[in-house]
């Protein structure tokens, strides 16, 4: 099936300004983008077994493959498709943009190899972004909110009619392409067995000694297992806010996977309850990977935190110190459901307090925003919630 999702990233504007690496966990679409965005580009893909062995063997014959379809003027662009394979090509690289003034695209869905082995990650003559699985922007009219928690939104899988089998290729492909392949453990089992009980720990707080516990290997290797998901693009940290003085913080990081699906997959859960503890978690997730995209789209500078003080009180992410957002998946809001919220405020630091939810009432309780999930992913995809300064008063009334 051949459909055309129109993407939020556009790669050719980013590249005006610099090189870049585009990284990326395997099947976002990284090659159905470059196709569609950079036609004319010079691409060299390193999946082909040609430009692979020749590479690997003679690093220094970049330039002249990439000149092979003529020389390389100012207004040309090199893509390198899975640049991790020869990492060794970043000296190439980082020579050319030097000395012959060229423009890269550095495709990857692993940065492991690259940070052991490259150039500093060019030492920032390119800079990092990044592609996302499917967001409800890019969605549009066509998305549901069922199937994106429960099958997540790697495109392969959602507009799939199978998605449960895409997922469980999904899965297959990255422990044998990326873990055994690349030889990234020692022991598969034992990896095997962490990866279930990281999906099951998904977006709850660390606790490296129980995981360690449970698998059988040292509290260090569930630390590295971690890095490795990390450097695979599999999911990313979320670090705890520890700024408060008015409630002692805990400083303890959750682990999200990249996507809801893969989470389920991982778990063998084929269903979810709308009103289960497992819904709401999936909820919460499916908002960290909409506004992990969005930060990461719109280049923002704000990191991505959120907050738990040793008293209980607790709110889902952060978004620099400029908003606080707490998720929900009631029909209905309650007044207990803006108590993290509130005991937040109190710190004076962050200028907006959300609550997104499904309940269909937008209000304004207590200078929190409550809003629907619907209505806060369009405000915040067409920069209307905190860039847009004017239609947001925190007061005390209800709207």
């Amino acid at each position: 099936m051949n459909i055309f999702i129109p993407r939020t990233l556009d790669l050719s504007n980013l590249l005006k300004k610099k090189s870049f690496f585009l990284f990326g966990p395997r099947s976002t679409g990284k090659s159905s983008l470059l196709k569609r965005q950079l036609p004319e580009a010079r691409r060299i893909d390193l999946l082909d077994s040609s430009f692979l062995l020749r590479l690997s063997q003679s690093p220094q014959d970049l330039q002249a493959i990439a000149e092979s379809a003529g020389p390389i003027g100012p207004q040309d662009l090199v893509v390198i498709d899975e640049v991790q394979k020869v990492p060794e090509l970043l000296n190439e690289v980082h020579r050319l943009i030097e000395d012959r003034g060229w423009r890269f695209l550095l495709t990857g869905s692993s940065a492991r190899k690259l940070k052991a082995t490259g150039v500093n990650l060019l030492a920032g003559r390119a800079w990092i972004a990044k592609l996302f699985p499917l967001t409800s922007c890019e969605l549009g009219d066509t998305f549901n909110l069922e199937k994106a928690l429960l099958y997540g939104s790697l495109p392969q899988v959602y507009i799939s009619g199978y998605p449960t089998e895409e997922l469980a290729a999904y899965v297959t492909t990255y422990i044998n392409e990326e873990v055994k392949q690349e030889g990234l453990v020692r022991k598969i089992p034992s990896f095997l067995t962490f990866l279930k009980l990281a999906a099951l720990t998904n977006g709850q707080m660390l606790n490296f000694a129980k995981l360690a516990s449970d698998t059988g290997v040292a509290a260090t290797t569930i630390r590295e297992y971690y890095r490795i998901l990390e450097d695979t693009l599999i999911g990313t940290m979320l670090e705890a806010w520890q700024d408060s003085t008015k409630r002692k913080a805990i400083t303890t990081s959750k682990f999200y996977f990249f996507d809801c699906g893969v989470v389920h997959r991982i778990q063998d859960i084929r269903a979810l309850e709308r009103h289960s503890d497992l819904y709401g978690r999936a909820f919460e997730h499916w908002l960290f990977c909409e506004l992990s995209a969005y930060l990461s789209y719109t280049r923002s500078l704000d990191t991505l935190r959120y907050w738990r003080s040793t008293t209980q009180f607790e709110v889902d992410f952060l978004v620099g110190t400029t908003a606080a957002i707490e998720v929900k998946a009631a029909n209905k809001i309650q007044k207990s459901d803006l108590k993290s919220l509130l005991a937040l405020r109190e710190e004076g630091v962050f200028k907006y307090f959300y609550l997104v939810s499904h309940d269909p009432v937008e209000a304004l309780k207590d200078g929190i925003y409550c809003l629907h999930w619907r209505t806060f992913l369009e405000r915040l995809w067409s920069h209307k919630l905190w860039q847009d300064v004017g239609s947001h008063k925190t007061g005390g009334s209800s709207v």
